[in-house]
């Protein structure tokens, strides 16, 4: 009796035990990805950088004797015209030596005169066979010397008066003052800049070409540049240098862009953006290489169609940066998944993250 009375306690309980459990949904696997829509492009290069408009031609101007500022006559920003003061040093050492120079001279010329009216009187005494041929001989080389000592001083003087000259420091061209580097009272040696001269006229942007592009934009004919300032008016313009060397700091390559004087708005130091442009003959679609998937020695892409994705064969063109073009197996208009391939199985529901769409690949940034 106790033995089934056990046995309907256990009945019991199981039964109440299924009536509490619920019946587990199985739920549909959807994995998100990333897609772009494709679409045929004949853009070969479109590129853009941001530079800064500078002149044609800035010089770094600096005394070339040494000395102590005793006078600043600019600032930065102020127009200059050629052979306009910039600087002064003390001229008083300077004035000195040209003055012992002129000395120097007046003394030679002074022994050279002496010289030239011995020459005269033994040359009259020689005609009159007063004196020997080798007695004229050495006063004509005494008038010789004392020339060439004449011509030396000379020359030393004219060096000397260059020297005091060189104590101003003079504008070479007309422009505008962009770096004053020197204030009165420094003493600064021959050479060392002292003002930054910007030459008016020409001006170019500066902009910095990462080393994976410097050989494709070289060959760009089509180039444009605009001002940040005003964005919607925009001019040609043409790579007039680009630097062989990496700047080590930003390794990027150094490209100077010439612009047209019609930009007369363009002011030092305004940021500006550089365009490259070029079309190939035929469009071309591409694809990012995180889109395909290799399997058995075979390259594909992910199709998504009505929400699933099927595996589609392609045939790869080239390649273009971290981009692939693809010859055929591909139209535009599909989508194709570009992040996630390789958790994927034909049939797979999906869902896309973001706003990948609408989307273009084929453009090449």
């Amino acid at each position: 009796m106790s033995t089934l009375k056990n046995v309907l306690v256990a009945a019991s309980a199981l039964a109440l035990l299924g009536a509490c459990s619920k019946q587990v949904e199985k739920t549909e696997d959807i994995r998100p990805v990333r897609a772009i829509q494709l679409a045929a492009s004949d853009v070969d290069v479109n590129a853009e950088f941001s530079g800064d408009v500078r002149a044609r031609v800035e010089s770094q101007l600096g005394f070339r004797v040494g000395g102590k500022i005793v006078s600043r006559k600019v600032d930065v920003g102020t127009l200059v015209k050629k052979g306009q003061l910039l600087m002064q040093l003390d001229p008083q050492d300077l004035q000195l030596s040209q003055a012992q120079a002129l000395a120097s001279l007046r003394a030679a010329e002074t022994n050279r005169d002496l010289a030239k009216a011995e020459l005269q009187r033994y040359q009259e005494l020689r005609r009159q066979s007063f004196v020997s041929q080798a007695v004229l001989d050495a006063k004509e080389s005494t008038y010789k010397s004392a020339q060439a000592q004449v011509d030396a001083s000379q020359a030393a003087y004219r060096g000397q008066s260059n020297q005091a000259a060189y104590a101003a420091l003079l504008s070479d061209v007309d422009g505008v003052v962009t770096a004053v580097n020197a204030e009165i009272g420094q003493v600064v040696a021959a050479g060392t800049p002292v003002v930054k001269v910007a030459k008016s006229g020409e001006k170019e942007i500066v902009i910095g070409i990462p080393e994976d592009k410097v050989d494709t934009l070289r060959r760009v004919a089509d180039v444009q540049v605009r001002l940040w300032a005003d964005p919607k008016h925009s001019v040609p313009g043409k790579i007039r240098e680009m630097s062989p060397v990496a700047d080590p700091s930003t390794r990027t390559y150094t490209a100077k862009v010439s612009i047209p004087d019609s930009l007369s708005e363009a002011k030092l130091g305004m940021t500006a953006v550089v365009q490259f442009a070029s079309k190939r003959p035929t469009p071309q679609i591409k694809v990012p290489l995180t889109a395909l998937f290799y399997e058995k020695k075979a390259s594909s892409v992910w199709i998504v169609e009505q929400g699933a994705v099927k595996l589609v064969p392609v045939t790869i063109g080239g390649v273009d940066g971290n981009d692939i073009v693809l010859a055929a197996g591909v139209k535009p208009g599909q989508t194709v998944v570009t992040a996630g391939v390789n958790l994927l199985k034909p049939g797979q529901k999906v869902t896309i993250l973001g706003n990948d769409l609408p989307q273009t690949a084929g453009v090449a940034k």
